[in-house]
């Protein structure tokens, strides 16, 4: 399945004359390009005008992209690229968390940066050959011993204390836990979550699950709950005490 031609993209930067550089690039190699440089506008502008590609740079004056991407990403679900001078990997890691699908590194090669933004928009198609994992009972709640987890709360407990999880956090531990017992590859959590082709080398839902084995009392170093499958993905154990009502 193919993309149509003149994709949008919206660039969102301060930099003009950066901006306006990239713009021209990526225009003459057939993209359809706008640009931001206000970070507040830029949230009420990729919710209502859903381009089909964000460049998203990281330090923005007033609100950074690390925010805006977090506002977004309930409401927009097209992928998003961000840009950062700093090559921090907690800034890549926060990036990541909170939504972002790709980091380049600032000042970004032109043909870099192209060839980026095609590879993520070639993976925003859905593909067919990866069907999504079918969702449970949308208003279950689960229980694993002292772990409670209820979907139509969007909520989270560990014996009897409130867990802080982000959205995104949430969401996968749902599918997880909903699927317990069963090994969920990659492609499939992809598929199930982001609606978008798996390409072996995102590490979003690595560093989600490393960040909420912690939340839900299990040991980073030798999960008991949600344990990582060599070659083949993840696994929520179904613990033997668990049951769902």
């Amino acid at each position: 399945m193919e993309r149509s031609d003149n994709d949008r993209i919206l660039i969102v930067e301060d930099d003009e004359r950066l901006a306006a550089l990239t713009k021209d690039y990526l225009e003459s190699n057939g993209l359809k390009v706008s640009i931001e440089a206000d970070g507040g506008k830029a949230v009420e502008r990729i919710r209502n005008e859903q381009p089909d590609l964000v460049v998203l740079d990281l330090m923005l004056p007033g609100e950074d992209g690390v925010s805006i991407c977090r506002r977004v990403r309930n409401d927009y679900h097209g992928p998003i690229l961000m840009l950062t001078a700093r090559t921090d990997d907690l800034d890549q890691v926060l990036g990541l968390e909170m939504g972002a699908d790709d980091y380049v590194s600032k000042p970004a090669r032109p043909r870099i940066l192209l060839a980026r933004i095609r590879a993520l928009l070639r993976r925003s198609v859905p593909t067919p050959s990866v069907e999504p994992v079918k969702p449970v009972d949308s208003q279950a709640r689960l229980v694993f011993g002292e772990l409670v987890i209820d979907n139509a709360m969007r909520e989270a407990w560990l014996a009897g204390e409130s867990i802080d999880l982000t959205s995104a956090e949430f969401d996968l531990l749902w599918l997880l836990a909903s699927h317990a017992g069963r090994i969920l590859s990659r492609e499939e959590i992809f598929s199930s979550l982001r609606g978008i082709e798996y390409d072996g080398q995102d590490r979003s839902i690595d560093v989600r699950v490393s960040r909420i084995r912690p939340k839900i009392g299990d040991d980073p170093m030798h999960p008991r709950l949600i344990k990582t499958v060599r070659s083949r993905g993840y696994l929520f154990v179904k613990d033997k005490e668990a049951n769902g009502k």
